[in-house]
């Protein structure tokens, strides 16, 4: 085993004025110690630039989902995720990396400061992304999925082009007849909520028209967060964000006896084959979590084993909107039209 170069256990024994045996405990999660100290011994490691033992070379590579870290939440029965974790695993093994996947619950804990792993791959970094500050103290390159919100020369990250994938939900839903569209998102805080936001407001000032967000919850299944908008009939149409939204849209126009796509038109961002069978089958947006997947073990894996030729900044995958019977047009519309 080899340490990183970068302060001692001694040295931030002294900065977090605390025993060494405090710092050992704190970062190998042992012993008896408040949350709240265990907690400031290792935010002050991770100002130092600390490096745990880590062997140079495991053939093995992290992965971690840290949009909501801390959240013991279940990010593998999310359809994106589910399919980027699959195409990410084959190619790691097809390149003999090992793949390891770490809980959302871990959060800015032990592990990362212990980890043995040649590089990590990050899911949504947030702003301020606690994981993300332990990798780099540590020296331990990684790929992004989505960019980073402090990127710096160097980092690599994969993602869709969202300002314009956003502008083509948003033209083909007026092109249906939408005057009032909603932007259903706001949860997360990484760069795609950013993104997305951000062209939303910005094609509808080119317009004229007020902006429309609704914030998403991931347990509002009655889609109680439209009522406002749907009983005032204030929106004629929705692009969400995030998986489970359409459901919440079509649950809360089934309260407010709104027909889609008669009466209000429906498009979201999603991987899940589900939308494609119902009815109305929901016109969806596709990220191609599998080819991000495989771009980013790729160029994770280059990075690791040829630097000098790795090439810093954003790799881009096309997004792609599936047209279905939920945005085929308002009845009096600009488009009578259905798929």
């Amino acid at each position: 085993m080899c340490r990183v170069s970068g302060p001692t256990i001694a040295d931030i024994a002294r900065a977090a004025e605390v025993s060494t045996a405090t710092v050992s405990h704190a970062l190998n999660g042992t012993g008896r110690l408040a949350e709240s100290t265990r907690r400031r011994v290792r935010e002050v490691a991770t100002g130092l630039g600390y490096g745990s033992y880590r062997t140079p070379r495991t053939r093995t590579l992290g992965l971690a989902v840290t949009t909501f870290a801390g959240s013991a939440w279940n990010f593998v029965a999310v359809s994106y995720f589910s399919q980027w974790l699959t195409a990410a695993t084959s190619a790691a093994h097809a390149r003999g990396y090992a793949l390891t996947t770490l809980p959302a619950d871990r959060g800015a804990g032990t592990p990362w400061h212990t980890l043995s792993v040649d590089g990590m791959l990050l899911l949504d970094s947030p702003r301020g992304d606690p994981v993300l500050s332990a990798l780099r103290a540590r020296g331990i390159p990684v790929v992004f999925d989505g960019r980073p919100a402090d990127p710096r020369p160097g980092d690599i990250w994969v993602d869709n082009d969202h300002a314009a994938t956003t502008r083509e939900v948003l033209d083909h839903l007026a092109g249906s007849g939408a005057r009032r569209i909603a932007l259903h998102g706001g949860f997360g805080d990484e760069h795609y909520t950013y993104a997305v936001t951000r062209a939303y407001e910005e094609w509808c000032a080119e317009r004229g028209r007020p902006p429309l967000p609704i914030p998403f919850e991931p347990g509002d299944a009655p889609g109680h967060a439209f009522d406002r908008a749907f009983g005032g009939r204030a929106a004629d149409a929705v692009y969400c964000l995030y998986d489970p939204g359409a459901r919440q849209v079509l649950a809360a126009a089934a309260r407010h006896g709104l027909r889609v796509p008669d009466e209000l038109l429906l498009v979201c961002a999603s991987e899940d084959p589900a939308y494609a069978l119902g009815d109305p089958a929901v016109s969806t947006v596709t990220l191609r979590p599998a080819v991000i997947g495989e771009s980013a073990v790729a160029a994770l894996v280059g990075l690791l084993e040829s630097p000098e030729d790795a090439r810093p900044g954003e790799l881009t995958v096309p997004a792609g909107l599936t047209v279905r019977a939920s945005s085929g047009g308002l009845s009096g519309g600009l488009s009578g039209r259905r798929p």
